[in-house]
């Protein structure tokens, strides 16, 4: 297998089989909150796309060309939250700019993209797996690529379906979209077979 062949490899499963958000549930309080309309959440899915997107691979960076040498591997979390922090900071300011409606849409949810779990497991989890800063550039673009999707397939399925049926009262809400995402999980697990032909 090429290069090229194992990163596309690697960024097709972290937007299907190992999809951050179905497979691992990170990322799990925006997913719910934001889901509701379809523009919210194409928005606040690109928003998140880009971020884990730049995001992993300076943290890669960071992490092999400033904490390794320096024997500081242990400071991790507290450097990766602090790099997210600061491009989520340039990126809302950018949002601010470009939409003021999309910025109020999405209200305080663009600034908790810095604590958002989903965007720190992709951090910890491409140097658990010991990925070259390649593949955790691919890993972070499908995996933020991947968090959009299922965002937007579950506002699709809330605003179009879900306001139309008739839903038991104990699962409305909260309840009902997490049925939904079991399901949705589900759905993304069947493309696990994929490429095991090739």
């Amino acid at each position: 297998m090429t290069h090229a062949a194992g990163w596309f490899a690697i960024f097709l499963s972290a937007v299907f089989t190992n999809n951050i958000l179905l497979t691992n549930y990170l990322g799990m309080c925006s997913f719910l909150a934001v889901s509701k309309e379809v523009k919210t959440a194409t928005g606040l899915g690109l928003a998140v796309a880009l971020v884990m997107t730049v995001t992993a691979p300076i943290n890669w960076m960071v992490y092999h060309w400033l904490l390794v040498p320096l024997g500081l591997e242990y400071l991790r979390f507290l450097v990766f939250i602090v790099v997210i922090a600061a491009f989520v900071q340039v990126a809302e300011m950018a949002i601010e700019r470009a939409s003021e409606r999309l910025y109020a849409a999405l209200g305080i949810f663009l600034p908790l993209i810095t604590v958002n779990c989903a965007i720190l497991g992709v951090s910890l989890f491409m140097i658990i797996r010991e990925y070259t800063f390649a593949a955790a550039l691919a890993y972070g673009a499908g995996s933020g690529v991947g968090w959009a999707l299922a965002i937007l397939a579950m506002a699709g399925i809330r605003q179009e379906r879900l306001s139309r049926a008739r839903v038991p009262a104990g699962l409305d809400g909260a309840g009902i979209a997490l049925v939904i995402a079991g399901i949705m999980a589900l759905a993304f697990m069947g493309f696990s077979g994929m490429g095991r032909g090739l």
